[in-house]
């Protein structure tokens, strides 16, 4: 990661995230190296391949398949996985070494097709803008399954999507996106007429102004949480308790609205975050949600250790219950 001239003046800085100079240049403090796709995985045998869902402004994507098995001489039909990195909402990638191999691993695991997005990242990108990035790279994937949709359709969706099985998932402020993904796909139309069958948010950044659970009481305003909403997003309407963060906020929208037939969260013991989400799918089945509500409490663990430390047997198992849960009959 290039360092900046120290000769240049900071206007503000979010540690451990990035630094924002007067001149209006970003430097990002911290993220995993940026890593190429690779047409046969070592590991798994599986294939990635980077593409262009939108050229101006730019939206890319990271699509991985499993080593493919034909059946019957025609190209294998696999469940479909938009994934939405983590990273809150500033740093991380599509491409970076981490995510990738979170994803090689859950793809093999699960035998699908992962569609990784590269959404634009704020505060270069207004958050706002980053939910919609993440809506039309959704839009886009739905696309190859209408005739004329995608205007260069990507062959490897195309051959293996099986868009009656398409899934939205992701990790941390990703997971936080999938969930306003699934709130917009309760009240807007996916093209083809298709339907999000599940979608799997692990340890989802929620956060509000009034404590749940075990989360402090005093000096909210200084925890991470909060801090690092407000300073990537100083003009919600409401702050913290904006929807978009917190689900459950005073006159946010019906959680019986969640677009999708059924949701799994998985939450960490020592995650700071974790009351929260466990409150989060308590007001999901109590909203009138019909779908089913999957819960997956891991012992011992911090935020994100299936994502940064995803050879342990800890997250293994985890990958393997988001694979069975992709893999489970309608």
């Amino acid at each position: 990661m290039g360092r900046i001239s120290s000769s240049k003046e900071v206007e503000k800085e979010l540690s451990p995230f990035l630094r924002v100079y007067k001149d209006g240049t970003i430097e990002r403090l911290s993220g995993t190296p940026y890593v190429p796709p690779c047409l046969e995985d070592p590991k798994t045998g599986g294939a990635s391949k980077d593409i262009t869902i939108r050229e101006d402004p730019l939206i890319l994507a990271r699509i991985h398949l499993p080593k493919l098995e034909p059946v019957n001489g025609q190209p294998e039909k696999l469940p479909i996985l938009v994934y939405y990195h983590g990273g809150g909402f500033c740093i991380e990638s599509a491409f970076s070494l981490v995510e990738h191999q979170y994803l090689t691993t859950l793809v093999a695991e699960a035998k699908i097709l992962a569609v990784s997005v590269e959404y634009r990242l704020a505060p270069e990108c207004p958050v706002p803008t980053i939910y919609d990035d993440c809506w039309e790279a959704l839009q886009w994937v739905a696309s190859h399954s209408v005739d004329g949709g995608a205007a260069a359709k990507e062959p490897w969706l195309a051959d293996h999507g099986d868009f009656h099985r398409l899934f939205i998932g992701g990790d941390s402020a990703g997971a936080n996106i999938a969930h306003n993904v699934l709130m917009r796909a309760g009240r807007d139309t996916i093209l083809g007429g298709i339907k999000i069958s599940g979608a799997c948010l692990t340890h989802p950044y929620f956060w509000g102004s009034e404590p749940i659970g075990s989360e402090p009481k005093t000096d909210r305003d200084k925890g991470l949480g909060h801090v690092l909403w407000t300073f990537l997003y100083p003009t919600a309407k409401d702050g913290i308790d904006s929807p978009m963060m917190n689900p459950m906020a005073t006159g946010a929208p019906s959680l019986a609205g969640l677009g999708c037939g059924r949701l799994l969260v998985s939450v960490a013991e020592k995650d700071r975050l974790r009351d929260r989400e466990l409150k989060y799918c308590e007001a999901v089945k109590e909203s009138g949600f019909k779908g089913e509500v999957e819960v997956v409490d891991v012992e011992g663990e911090e935020h994100a250790f299936h994502i940064v430390s995803f050879e342990k047997e800890s997250a293994q198992v985890l990958i393997k219950r988001l694979a069975a849960f992709i893999n489970k009959s309608c």
